[in-house]
């Protein structure tokens, strides 16, 4: 066991860091990792079955984690996209798979397993993918969610429908999947009661208790207990989780859960690409390569132009719906169990599930980088937003940025009754402020044009709040070029951003959270019994002595090794001040 971990741990440490550095997905990483240490690679592994049980945990895990993300009212907003877009996505894909099925021999219960597992997607997949690439929040990233979201809980009542459509069930048990419907709604009334009215006031009496491991053990057990749940009455482990998680969302313990179980989330949900990767039938690719790959290219291009038709017929503009039907194209962890339940009731043959497995595996593997070449390609592709128009009077501030520090800049502005215009490049995030009632303009500040349109040469000062370092230097070098007269406050990201900005001759240049730390700093002298007067001494010269050491630094700061030696001077010096004053203010005691 020992054995196996280290292993395991060995080749996530060498493979996902490999993968992350070409630009592939860390997913990606751990599916090829398993495939070279599992059967079909060099074989340090052999009880494939029953980590691929295990590492399922970790699937379950994620789910609770979306749930702790996703409060009840937010799921009730989504219940358009989850049961529109989902709904169709999981009918539509279904009934061509079963009737591609039925096409080609299949008998009917055999068809319509196959179809509905291959309408499955990967949600531990695909939601890591996202995460990775910060596309949860773009509209192809909600339409994912949404999607995926409706799959999980469509895994109920085909469960249950489960052993209808097997051939154990047709010797004549009539009332045997009614008492599963039954028995299924049971549990989840059960989840839904318990997470509601009963791990509230548990996780209240244990955080009183303030030890942190039992609070951590808790919360594993509810994971683990909803699993079981669900399991018991053969529903997905996933989707108890899933609302357990939903069910506390709303708590005040939703951020302390969320960072317990993170770390457990990570590792297992990489064992479990892992396992998957071990678990490909490698040895029928080179049997039958023809069948294999005919699957696996019917499974990827039908249904990602399903979901593209789909995404279109919501209302996604043709670059989120082509993503989505990327992003969404492979088969799903889900149908690793489905295909063994429906073969352990001979619906289905070994052959079949052999392939079938085998093509949903090859999917997850060639999805990652498909998605990262469609990206860039439809990125590239796709026409940009046009900016807006800017007709405004002569201001006399323009700010470009308009994240949280230019706003601060705007709201100070507005109260004063001093007019300006914002410049902001990112379409969303304008979106996003002008519900606040802020009129912003979608432009590129670092454009001639844009600036000569906001009336930049007849404005007096120009304040860059743009968060990128290298879009930051773009415009500021841009507005030195061609509006000399304009004096420029720049906020920086941090003190190399300040010196390049400094070079381009730009005076007025603040560090991002530099006030706000010295602040901070001076709170805490203060609640250490420090006098007002000494901590309002040493703040300044604090301040003074960062300011000629920036001054220095800028000096040689294309210099790496000067820079260095110049900092380690610099707080030499500054210890040797506060230690002169130190020495004369208890010569002043005396």
């Amino acid at each position: 066991m020992l054995a196996d971990v280290a292993l395991f741990l060995a080749a996530a440490v060498i493979a996902v860091p490999f993968f992350k550095r070409i630009g592939l997905a860390s997913v990606l990483g751990y599916l090829a990792a398993g495939i070279v240490i599992g059967p079909w690679g060099f074989g340090f592994v052999g009880n494939v079955e029953d980590i691929l049980h295990f590492s399922e945990f970790g699937v379950v895990l994620l789910m609770f984690v979306i749930g702790l993300e996703l409060q009840l009212s937010r799921l009730w907003r989504l219940r358009a996209a989850v049961f529109g877009l989902g709904g169709a996505q999981v009918a539509a894909t279904t009934l061509v798979f079963a009737g591609l099925g039925l096409a080609l021999g299949l008998a009917p219960a055999a068809a319509w397993v196959a179809g509905f597992g291959l309408s499955m997607s990967s949600t531990a997949f695909v939601l890591q993918m996202l995460s990775e690439r910060k596309e949860l929040t773009d509209r192809h990233g909600r339409a994912a969610f949404s999607i995926l979201l409706f799959q999980d809980l469509s895994v109920i009542p085909f469960l249950a429908l489960l052993p209808v459509l097997g051939a154990k069930a047709a010797a004549g048990a009539g009332g045997s999947h009614w008492s599963g419907a039954l028995l299924a709604i049971g549990a989840l009334a059960l989840v839904v009661f318990g997470g509601r009215y009963l791990l509230r006031p548990v996780f209240r009496l244990l955080a009183a208790a303030q030890v942190p491991e039992i609070f951590t053990a808790a919360a594993l057990l509810t994971v683990t207990g909803t699993a079981l749940a669900m399991s018991a009455v053969h529903l997905s482990m996933s989707l108890g989780a899933f609302l357990a998680g939903v069910l506390l969302a709303d708590s005040e313990y939703r951020h302390e859960l969320q960072a317990d179980i993170e770390p457990f989330k990570g590792l297992l949900l990489g064992l479990f690409f892992i396992a998957v990767g071990m678990s490909a039938n490698i040895g029928l690719l080179a049997q039958e390569p023809l069948h294999v790959l005919a699957v696996l290219a019917a499974l990827m291009v039908l249904k990602a132009a399903l979901l593209f038709g789909i995404g279109r017929a919501g209302g996604l503009p043709a670059q989120p719906a082509g993503l989505l039907a990327v992003a969404l194209a492979q088969g799903g962890e889900f149908a690793f169990v489905l295909f063994g339940l429906a073969a352990g009731s001979g619906i289905i043959d070994r052959h079949l599930q052999d392939l079938l497995v085998l093509a949903v595996t090859l999917s997850m593997i060639v999805s990652a980088p498909v998605y990262v070449l469609a990206s860039r390609l439809r990125k590239a592709e796709e026409p940009p937003r046009p900016f807006d128009e800017i007709d405004v009077p002569e201001n006399d501030v323009i700010i470009a940025g308009f994240g949280t520090f230019g706003q601060i800049f705007g709201r100070m502005l507005r109260v004063k009754k001093v007019p300006f215009t914002v410049l902001e490049k990112n379409w969303q995030h304008v979106d996003f402020v002008r519900q606040f009632g802020n009129r912003v303009f979608y432009s590129d500040a670092g454009r001639v044009e844009v600036l000569r349109a906001a009336r930049a040469d007849k404005a007096r000062f120009f304040v860059l709040a743009i968060a990128d370092t290298e879009e930051s230097l773009r415009v500021a070098g841009t507005v030195k070029r061609n509006f000399p007269h304009l004096r420029i406050f720049a906020c920086a990201h941090d003190r190399r951003h300040a010196m390049q900005l400094m070079d381009l001759g730009i005076v007025d240049v603040i560090r991002r959270s530099y006030g706000s730390s010295l602040e901070m700093t001076a709170r805490l002298m203060d609640a250490m019994g420090m006098p007002q007067a000494q901590i309002a001494r040493d703040v300044e010269r604090f301040r003074r002595h960062d300011q000629e050491t920036l001054l220095k630094q800028f000096a040689v700061f294309r210099d790496e090794q000067r820079l260095i030696q110049t900092a380690r001077e610099s707080a030499q010096e500054l210890e040797h001040l506060f230690e002169a004053d130190l020495a004369r203010q208890e010569a002043a005691a005396e």
